[in-house]
């Protein structure tokens, strides 16, 4: 991708520069308020803006009408460095449902700017990760996994793509019920286990730069795989078929 920046500083946006050299969208935007229930201080009264969503991002026409046709979606989302209420900023976390065959939908990230932690954990929470990635690395979510991403600085702006299928709705309901993901990054503290959980599994610690089989298959930047019409994305409808994409990837 193209990391020339455009600015994005109207009155009445937010006032950062967005690493894409395309059309952008209005934002969705994600508030202190929405994140309250999956907070680890659950009286914490931030308010404001916490993070940024670019949803149905192509750069031409043709590029969206691909993406249409193969029931795929590409992003790019924004989290700016703040504190809330001792925690670092984060998204609220979701979980995918399953495809029609009982596999979940995967998604795959790719770091454009700042750092990243994807805390990522299935449904059992009999294995949590946590992928630390930088500008550049490449993630992909498995299937099964519910995430949740930390912009783990107190001054750098964190922005990534992703491509995800299109075919269905994340849910919010597991995290939410939990009041948070297995585990909470604060600032101050590190991680600490979230008291919601039971019986929970150790947190293991891993670095983007494991995934250099993954990046063979799927290099980055993600948006060349769409300019390219890459037959890989079809891993993110039909994960069944490309079972040894995930194996091993953080052991």
């Amino acid at each position: 991708m193209n990391r020339n920046l455009s600015k994005n500083a109207q009155p009445g946006k937010p006032a950062f520069m967005v690493c894409w050299n395309g059309p952008l969208p209005e934002p969705a935007v994600r508030t202190a308020e929405d994140l309250r229930g999956v907070l680890a201080n659950p009286g914490c009264n931030c308010t404001g803006p916490v993070y940024y969503m670019y949803r149905n991002v192509a750069r031409t026409a043709e590029d969206r009408s691909w993406l249409a046709a193969q029931d795929l979606r590409f992003d790019i989302t924004v989290i700016p460095p703040r504190e809330l209420c001792g925690e670092y900023n984060k998204t609220k976390g979701h979980y995918h449902p399953a495809d029609p065959s009982g596999t979940g939908y995967p998604e795959i990230y790719e770091v454009l700017a700042g750092e990243a932690h994807y805390l990522i954990q299935n449904k059992e929470c009999s294995d949590i990760v946590m992928i630390a990635a930088c500008a550049g690395d490449v993630v992909v979510v498995p299937p099964g996994y519910g995430h949740v991403t930390i912009n783990p600085t107190r001054s750098t702006v964190l922005q990534m793509a992703n491509i995800v299928s299109s075919k269905f709705s994340s849910n919010y309901h597991g995290y939410e019920a939990q009041n948070g993901a297995a585990f909470f990054e604060w600032i101050k503290e590190g991680f600490v286990k979230n008291p919601n959980y039971r019986n929970l599994s150790v947190l293991r610690l891993v670095k983007a730069q494991r995934l250099l089989d993954v990046k063979d298959a799927i290099p980055d930047p993600l948006y060349n795989l769409i300019e390219n019409r890459a037959p890989v994305l079809e891993f993110l409808n039909r994960p069944e078929k490309f079972e040894s994409l995930f194996q091993g990837l953080y052991p």
